[in-house]
């Protein structure tokens, strides 16, 4: 066998488990919505992550928190763990380096990368947005769009919005609108936001520019929305504040301005964007394709499975997103979006396997089946000893 796969490395694929295994991988300078704390700090987000993969989408995930922020140890440990695995979830990275180091390895590996602050918010935000504005009697790709906050959601969810077609979206961070020549405070990454958003080359405050806005949308911090802001908005706004822990607004406080549907990052409030609605089934659809990247057309697929996955009958301002309940919620959840992503995988060129609807339905229903057996094995064994 191993000579076999040394005469074929693509065999590593079919010989051993490295076809369902990836790595999570940080570096702890971006725990959630709280910082700097180290990769230690990290363990607890990244195993939790893990048994997610492993339970919704019947990934094999590795939690590796590394002891070091330089930006080419992080890439060098990818590049050396590229034999042992088929896919890579970059995890909580301080800005700007992630998207370096997403960047360098998306050009040096041959296994997918996948950035979840980055593509997971924005695949399960743009779903929830689509739906909103459906609610309000709007279109997406003519909305007047303000996204606060130009970190990794920020840039994901523009970089969706974009692709989406929507031509009026202004960005802000903390020193005010993002627009071409702009001096203060800007990277390569907000010079592409710059070159591809505010067209009319919008200056000033949040404030400033939200007058008339149809949708805002945070990735920011806690308070940075205010009931003056909403009130500038056009008539039926739709605001999406999705500071973790804490919101930009509180929910009631933004429904009270006037905001005709709202969503948060909060479990406790209807509408939650939680990237958990999406990257079991990405990368169970990753896996099952053997995709060698991540492209666009994978990350709209899994969009628009989200969204689609709430019929248009029951669309309310207080339910856009899907509002998953039950294991059985999550895996057929996990199903839609895998059977879509691997879809696109196939049609863009980047997939390295082709199956069918049904057998990728089929296969991760086989996963998952084995995952569920030996859990409750365990759970009776456990008993068992008690």
């Amino acid at each position: 066998m191993s000579k076999e796969i040394s005469r074929d490395k693509a065999l590593s694929y079919e010989y051993t488990n490295r076809a369902n295994t990836i790595a999570i991988i940080t570096d702890g300078t971006r725990v959630l919505g709280l910082g700097d704390l180290g990769p230690e700090a990290e363990m607890p987000i990244i195993e939790g992550k893990s048994l997610l993969f492993k339970k919704f989408g019947g990934v094999d995930a590795i939690p590796l928190a590394l002891g070091s922020k330089n930006e080419d140890d992080i890439v060098k440990v990818a590049l050396l763990i590229e034999p042992s695995i088929a896919a890579i979830n970059l995890e909580d990275i301080e800005v700007p380096k992630a998207f370096s180091v997403r960047r360098r390895l998306d050009e040096a590996l041959h296994i997918p990368v996948f950035h979840d602050d980055r593509e997971g918010t924005a695949i399960v935000t743009r779903a929830g947005l689509v739906n909103a504005l459906s609610v309000v009697g709007k279109k997406l790709k003519s909305a007047r769009i303000v996204v606060n906050g130009a970190g990794s959601a920020g840039m994901g969810i523009v970089e969706i919005l974009v692709a989406s077609g929507v031509k009026d979206m202004v960005v802000c961070d903390t020193a005010g609108a993002i627009y071409e020549g702009r001096n203060e405070n800007m990277n390569e990454f907000k010079e592409w936001i710059s070159k591809n958003t505010n067209r009319q080359l919008k200056k000033g405050s949040l404030l400033d520019v939200v007058e008339g806005a149809d949708v805002l949308i945070g990735v920011s911090t806690k308070g940075a929305f205010s009931a003056a802001m909403i009130k500038k908005m056009a008539p039926s706004p739709v605001v999406f504040a999705l500071a973790n822990p804490d919101s930009e607004i509180d929910y009631a406080e933004a429904k009270s301005a006037g905001a005709a549907v709202v969503a948060t990052g909060r479990g406790d409030k209807p509408n939650q964007v939680n990237n958990h609605l999406s990257f079991p089934g990405f990368f169970r659809g990753m896996l099952s394709s053997r995709a060698s990247k991540v492209n666009r057309d994978m990350i709209m697929a899994a969009s628009d499975a989200i969204a689609h996955s709430v019929k248009r009958s029951r669309l309310s301002p207080d339910y856009i997103i899907p509002k998953l309940d039950s294991v059985k919620g999550y895996t057929s959840m996990a199903i839609r979006v895998a059977v879509s992503v691997a879809e696109a995988a196939e049609k863009s060129g980047v997939a390295r396997r082709q199956l069918d609807k049904n057998q990728i339905k089929e296969e991760t229903k086989r996963i998952l089946s084995r995952y569920n057996k030996v859990e409750r094995s365990t759970k009776r064994l456990n008993a068992s000893m008690k």
